[in-house]
């Protein structure tokens, strides 16, 4: 391929090639960090000219930052590049009826504030809009940001956008959020990009871009908080299903549980699966267990804490059961739990999970709890945003 400019069968070739390698020394930066001219030409096997080039380009343009110089050579040392991380940010929310969490994030993925504001205290409950404005300007003045400068914002909430309808689906407790042109308003109105994501599925965004779900094609993540679901990547991407209501799995027969016939998504937390599995069948069954935790994932650490094997085996039993059914159509490769209820479990609950599922199924997946450090659904919602981010910011200069 030519790298000069008279080719006319070619005009764009010189310039397509600067950005592709331009592109390849954001993504070495991003993923290894501070690097010299020369490092950066040897990882790219471009020359060390074409190296110096791009690395003027790339900080002319404001994407790269000197950071020092390499040490312990003789002679003096190289200078060092990295990605600049005031060259864009990006806004993750996790949104639920009692409370919002919120995080920004520089273009590297480096959190820099956190919050978590309880609704009933801060916003009126109902306004999708103000819930939004208060939780981006409350983390925004503590990182002392513009809220302009945020080039995306992904939002966690429970249900699914309908993407015939744009209704958000499955959330009828989520007062306030049902508006068919929901992002659009929250777009328009906060004057930064907006997209709406199902928070189980964001869940399995975080495993896959830096949890146990790296490289793997085919798993299932299930989610145990006060309502239950999951969420299903195949062939390495998301299924959100016809009515974007794959994985809500609250609403599936079990049996064990009173069949609910008619349906109705307008009716909080109903379904088979909910009923046996969900935080209020969770104490329900710790009530008759003799534990006495306020919460779901409190009964179950104190089941730990006094080895209640019954409630812990019944437990499993019942998540597994739901299980059981996801992994005999899927045949995934790997099962996630994640969620409060799974965390508090800790080894113990994931291991009777593993024993009950493997009695129920003929394939045998590998069964994993959740290790991520941040809250999962929040660190998917970064994820998500920075790859739109990069998308922009690294092809614009």
């Amino acid at each position: 391929m030519s790298s000069g400019t008279g080719n006319p069968s070619q005009p764009g070739t010189p310039r397509l090639l600067r950005a592709i390698n331009d592109r390849a020394a954001l993504e070495l930066l991003l993923e290894q960090g501070p690097l010299s001219r020369t490092q950066l030409g040897q990882l790219t096997g471009l020359s060390k000219p074409t190296a110096s080039q791009l690395l003027a380009r790339l900080e002319s343009a404001g994407l790269v930052v000197p950071v020092g110089t390499t040490a312990g050579r003789p002679g003096p040392g190289a200078q060092l590049y990295e990605i600049n991380p005031r060259a864009a940010y990006v806004a993750g929310l996790d949104v639920s009826s009692e409370r919002i969490r919120i995080a920004i994030a520089d273009i590297t993925g480096a959190i820099v504030t956190e919050h978590r504001l309880p609704l009933q205290s801060h916003v009126a409950p109902g306004d999708a809009l103000a819930q939004v404005t208060t939780a981006l300007d409350t983390a925004t003045a503590a990182a002392g940001l513009e809220r302009s400068l945020l080039k995306q914002v992904v939002i966690g909430t429970p249900g699914a956008l309908d993407p015939t309808t744009g209704l958000l689906r499955y959330a009828p407790h989520l007062i306030g959020w049902q508006s068919a042109h929901l992002v659009a308003e929250l777009t328009e109105a906060l004057g930064v990009p907006v997209a709406l994501e199902n928070d189980v599925n964001l869940a399995a965004v975080a495993e896959q871009r830096v949890g146990l779900a790296q490289g793997v094609q085919d798993f299932v993540l299930l989610w145990v908080e006060a309502g239950i679901g999951a969420a299903l990547v195949l062939g390495g991407r998301m299924h959100r299903g016809h009515t974007g209501g794959a994985g809500e799995i609250g609403y599936m027969p079990m049996p064990g549980a009173p069949l609910i016939k008619n349906v109705d998504l307008e009716t909080e937390n109903s379904g088979g699966f909910q009923e046996l599995a969900g935080a209020p069948a969770v104490l329900t069954l710790a009530a008759e267990h003799g534990l006495s935790g306020a919460t779901a994932q409190e009964v179950v650490a104190e089941a730990l804490t006094r080895d209640e094997e019954g409630f812990l085996r019944t437990l499993a039993e019942r998540m597994a059961t739901g299980l059981a059914a996801l992994v005999a159509v899927v045949d995934p490769e790997l099962v996630v739990l994640s969620g409060q209820v799974p965390r508090a479990g800790g080894e113990r609950l994931r291991s009777l999970v593993q024993e009950e599922l493997s009695g129920l199924a003929i394939p045998r997946p590998r069964l994993l709890l959740s290790e991520l450090s941040g809250p999962p659904v929040v660190v998917g919602a970064l994820q998500t945003a920075l790859a739109t981010a990069r998308e922009q910011v690294f092809s614009t200069h």
